[in-house]
């Protein structure tokens, strides 16, 4: 037996919608026929992709890293068919909600060829909290997200983790016993100022309980709320600070910042596309969100 397009295109279907019911009616099939072919995928694929509950499906590890690799291909597939049809995409601007540094860094140059084509985008940069609440609103058509919405309504896809470094510039770091932070913790940065995205030190104290097991029970010497700022300010050796890999890739080649620690596992952050469930049947949405999971994979 091998893996038949029709199945993945219901397993798309089923993991967005939440229901094998509702799965049925999208694609205009038998319920039976749908869990027919995702009993088959489960056996092909040897492990089982939804937990049956009493009213709808859970997705497991498994479904989560299957559809990361095969919704892009399933939906663009899907566009070039209507394309090749005849079907117009409708144009209307789509309204995209995300934190602004890696909506600016990643997201939106992953999205030049398709304003090339044609389409439009508005972007809105805030909190993950406070954008969900306009996703779900009808404000916004797509969030990506720092955290996996609970809210009912909304599904989400897993896109991309960022890996969280422990930084300082190079003459900083000279200055700083690098090789002593392993064993003996975070007081061998007594005295360094460390710079913050919020007075609350929520990315800080993240990789503290991560990497240290303890919290951080300092007081930032600087606050910026975009880390586009707290990189600067790194940069300038006004201190140290933690930050996505993503964003400092550069400056960490060109030695203008350097990694204070090497944890074997480093603390990383899922961000996620979010969207109202049953919004991927327009056509816009669909192929910008399939655009993206493909995209994503060369975020890191």
């Amino acid at each position: 037996m091998s893996v038949q397009l029709n199945w993945l295109r219901t397993f798309v279907t089923v993991y967005r919608l939440g229901s094998f019911t509702k799965a049925a009616h999208r694609l205009g099939i038998s319920q039976p026929a749908v869990t027919h072919q995702i009993r088959n995928l489960e056996k092909e694929m040897g492990r089982p992709l939804f937990e049956r509950l009493p009213h709808g499906t859970q997705p497991t590890p498994a479904a989560d890293g299957l559809l990361r690799e095969v919704q892009g291909p399933v939906d663009a597939l899907g566009q070039a068919v209507q394309r090749s049809l005849g079907n117009e995409v409708a144009h209307r601007p789509l309204y995209i909600g995300g934190p602004v540094e890696l909506t600016t860094t990643r997201l939106i140059p992953s999205v030049s060829d398709l304003v090339a084509e044609g389409m439009q985008f508005r972007f809105r940069f805030g909190l993950a909290e406070e954008l969900l609440t306009d996703l779900g609103a009808g404000e916004l058509d797509l969030v990506l997200s720092t955290i996996r919405p609970r809210s009912r309504g909304i599904s989400a896809t897993p896109l991309v983790d960022e890996e969280f470094v422990l930084l300082a510039s190079a003459e900083l770091a000279a200055r700083i016993p690098c090789d002593q932070l392993a064993t003996e913790g975070p007081s061998v940065l007594d005295g360094v100022p460390l710079i913050s995205y919020a007075e609350s030190l929520p990315i800080i104290r993240r990789y503290w309980r991560t990497v240290f097991d303890t919290v951080p029970v300092v007081t930032p010497a600087v606050v910026v709320p975009d880390l586009r700022g707290a990189l600067a300010a790194v940069r300038s050796s006004a201190g140290i600070s933690i930050l996505p890999t993503y964003l400092c890739a550069e400056e960490m080649a060109s030695g203008d910042v350097v990694p204070l620690l090497q944890p074997e596992v480093p603390p990383i952050n899922t961000f996620y596309l979010a969207v109202r469930q049953g919004e991927l049947s327009h056509p816009q949405l669909a192929l910008l969100h399939g655009h993206l999971l493909m995209k994503g994979q060369l975020w890191t």
